[in-house]
């Protein structure tokens, strides 16, 4: 008997594969500084497709469109929380929360408040997004902008080695997502840049998200501090899902990988978390609200997934001739 395993067995050469990948770091290139930082979900994905194609270039067209065949959903799921959220602030039913985080974040911090002392001690008194910005202002903003395309990364990393390990990702990623959405939805709140402008907290805060890549962006329709400040709802600042993004990314890797090295990678949500009280885009509160939230969804999936294996388990048992077929990509 003859076994046929679906297996492309073209493999790609380090140097094509090298030539594929340059070819596609020049588009990715281009493509920022004609059209701006792809930072919206399906541009996003349509780059990684792109990345994986470049991989593995040699691969048949097919194989390259089951990514469009496994992804529509997410995506679709993933435009849902784009335009979900950009039209959740003119709902109007419930008022914008304002003075609750400041006063949480001082309670906190003893009377201060952390983005005005970040600010006054890192940035100026008042702080001005076009002043000259730090080596630490053009670190953190890059901490900033990985947001866009961190997870998305790990996650077409997994669909190319691993399906059932993306598709585990997956529900974590899209869970946390529109978990923060209905959240923003019923709870919508000021960010301190909002705050500080109507006058609830010293007019000496500044939205300074684009700081340090302010050279970077000069030239570009409204710089880059307009193309990351011009996304989607304000007020959707509770929870903080950029620090919750970081805090699972990490916290899957860490439950991932096995090396001690992996233990870094507590530093990303660390800088993300530091970088969105000093930007004036979060309260300190809301960076908790997004660590309780993720803390809820891997709790919840690894319960759920738990249980599904304990059901499954016993059904596989009581049959063993009963064997799946195995197929390969």
């Amino acid at each position: 008997m003859t076994e046929t395993v679906d297996v492309d067995v073209r493999q790609t050469s380090i140097s094509v594969r090298l030539g594929s990948l340059a070819v596609y770091a020049a588009a990715i290139a281009t493509y920022t500084a004609l059209v701006g930082l792809p930072k919206q979900s399906w541009a996003a994905v349509a780059w990684l497709w792109l990345a994986t194609i470049a991989w593995d270039v040699r691969k048949p067209l097919l194989q390259h469109l089951t990514f469009l065949r496994d992804w529509w959903m997410p995506m679709a799921l993933l435009m849902i929380y784009l335009y979900s959220r950009g039209i959740s602030d003119d709902l109007g039913f419930v008022n914008v929360h304002v003075t609750a985080p400041i006063d949480a974040d001082r309670w906190l911090f003893f009377g201060t408040l952390p983005t005005e002392w970040l600010q006054a001690n890192l940035c100026g008194v008042p702080c001005e997004r076009a002043s000259q910005p730090a080596w630490y202002d053009v670190a953190l903003t890059t901490v900033y902008y990985s947001h866009f395309f961190a997870a998305l990364s790990i996650a077409a990393y997994l669909w190319m080695r691993d399906r059932p390990e993306w598709i585990r990702y997956m529900r974590r990623y899209l869970t946390l997502t529109f978990t923060a959405l209905v959240i923003y939805i019923v709870y919508p709140m000021a960010p301190p840049w909002m705050a500080s402008r109507d006058g609830f907290i010293t007019e000496d805060i500044s939205r300074i998200t684009g700081r340090g890549w302010f050279d970077f962006g000069k030239s570009g329709s409204g710089g880059a501090h307009q193309q990351f400040s011009a996304v989607g709802n304000q007020v959707a600042a509770m929870p903080s899902l950029h620090a919750g993004l970081a805090i699972l990314v990490a916290a899957y890797l860490i439950s991932r990988l096995r090396s001690p090295w992996r233990w870094l990678m507590v530093l990303y949500p660390i800088a993300m978390s530091f970088m969105l009280v000093y930007y004036a885009e979060h309260y300190v509160v809301d960076i908790i609200a997004g660590g309780v939230c993720v803390a809820a969804v891997m709790l919840g999936w690894s319960a759920w997934e738990r249980r599904r294996r304990q059901r499954v388990e016993p059904r596989a048992s009581a049959d063993p001739d009963d064997v799946p077929e195995m197929s390969v990509r």
